[in-house]
């Protein structure tokens, strides 16, 4: 799996993709994560990538022309099998688990990170949907992408040490939440108080084990 990110921060990335479980994902080549600025796709000696919005309105939009040369070199062009062109954008479809499991049978995803007040909304006619991370308003698309790129890759075959811990998530079902989980000690003290492990779980039986933690799932609101 290749993602593609378009970003002016471009060095936002290597802090969060170079550790942990993304890391190792990198070094086992199965997935390639390249950061591009949008700045180098500029023609000005100023690498312009922004200007003010037609009509009047606060703040800069992100131009179509650097937009455009990006998409048209780095993913050639939409609607290509095996590959996804998306505008990170507070007007887009909201990003959950099912849509994670949908674009992890992809080969390739481009990610374009809008900053400012948004991007020229010509982009629409240059991708192949508009996603959103949530109910809010961040400062650019930069978590977004890392966030579809993380929750993308942790379901690729091998990426995490157990397949197990995909099956038993939160979300894996839809509007399903994952069990209650413990560990050692099994008494923990707080002050003169105790907090113990659920007795099920420490009784060695293994289908009262299961039935407890299935009888512990819940549902989202």
């Amino acid at each position: 799996m290749k993602f593609n990110i378009i970003s002016i921060f471009p060095e936002i990335f290597s802090s969060y993709f170079n550790e942990g479980i993304m890391k190792r994902a990198i070094e086992k080549k199965i997935i390639k994560i390249k950061a591009h600025n949008l700045r180098d796709f500029t023609d000005d000696k100023r690498k312009t990538v922004d200007d003010t919005v037609y009509g009047g309105g606060a703040g800069m939009l992100l131009k179509i022309e650097p937009l455009y040369k990006a998409i048209k070199k780095i993913a050639k062009k939409r609607k290509i099998a095996g590959q996804k062109i998306i505008l990170l954008s507070a007007k887009g479809k909201k990003w959950d688990q099912q849509m994670a499991k949908k674009y992890s049978k992809l080969k390739s995803i481009t990610l374009i990170c809008g900053r400012y007040e948004g991007v020229d909304e010509r982009i629409k006619n240059f991708i192949d949907e508009e996603i959103s991370v949530g109910d809010y308003v961040l400062s650019g698309g930069e978590i977004g992408a890392m966030v579809i790129v993380d929750s993308v890759s942790r379901l690729l075959p091998k990426v995490l040490g157990n397949k197990e811990s995909i099956e038993d998530e939160s979300h894996q079902k839809s509007g399903e939440l994952e069990y209650p989980q413990y560990t050692k000690p099994a008494t923990f003290k707080a002050g003169k108080k105790e907090y113990k492990v659920p007795k099920e779980l420490t009784s060695g039986n293994h289908k009262v084990i299961e039935e407890w933690k299935k009888s512990h799932k819940t549902k989202t609101a």
